[in-house]
């Protein structure tokens, strides 16, 4: 089973993840945003190397998952490929952060990666405010995060919503302003037991929208 976490910077897909694997012994794929070599050159000049930080991320991310698809284990991912595409290109385009040269090469290369690949078996879309980002970004202190706006990540959350709007798969949303499953023991045992439950309620392989809304 491949199951993706889904969610804005700052939103707890890693510590999701984290939670999900040593309770069900599940393999994680991390997204090692520390690794890739422009995000620090991305976050000074966003307009310069915007295509270069997405077609790094896309590419990555498509290696990841044919390593997925290949694997007997259940498997979950933090951030999917989708997410690259839908949310961060077409922010940073809108935003004119991207050109429309680099942003059709990025999108045809994106279509063509996309015909090879299957969606996950089940997403978790992590729903949070920007006050709840903005004190999760400054709780890690990441120093090429401390310039994101509050504007961006709004940004990022009304293309969030409207792309899960219109997925069609396996979705729960969990939202969470309303539930700490980072410090909070009783909220990690709920944010387990709803994971379970819905994993257990049979997948629908035909990728049929069900939404199940948490808490």
């Amino acid at each position: 089973m491949y199951i993706g976490i889904a969610g804005n910077i700052g939103c707890g897909k890693t510590t999701l993840t984290q939670i999900l694997t040593s309770t069900f012994g599940w393999k994680p794929h991390y997204e090692m945003a520390d690794d890739n070599p422009y995000l620090v050159d991305f976050y000074a000049d966003m307009q310069r190397w915007s295509f270069n930080l997405q077609v790094y991320f896309l590419t990555q991310r498509f290696k990841t998952i044919q390593r997925i698809r290949w694997s007997p284990d259940t498997i979950v991912q933090d951030r999917t490929i989708y997410e690259d595409a839908y949310i961060f290109a077409e922010n940073l385009y809108a935003m004119k952060l991207m050109n429309f040269r680099d942003y059709s090469a990025y999108m045809d290369l994106f279509k063509i990666m996309n015909s090879f690949l299957t969606p996950p078996d089940l997403l978790i879309y992590l729903r949070a405010s920007v006050p709840t980002l903005m004190r999760q970004i400054a709780a890690r202190n990441r120093s090429y995060e401390i310039g994101i706006s509050p504007q961006y990540l709004q940004q990022l959350n009304e293309r969030y919503e409207a792309w899960v709007e219109n997925y069609q798969g396996e979705l729960l949303i969990v939202n969470v302003d309303d539930i700490d499953f980072a410090n909070s023991d009783a909220d990690k045992k709920k944010i387990i037991d709803i994971v379970d439950r819905t994993i257990k309620n049979d997948i629908n392989k035909h990728q049929i929208v069900d939404r199940h809304v948490f808490p």
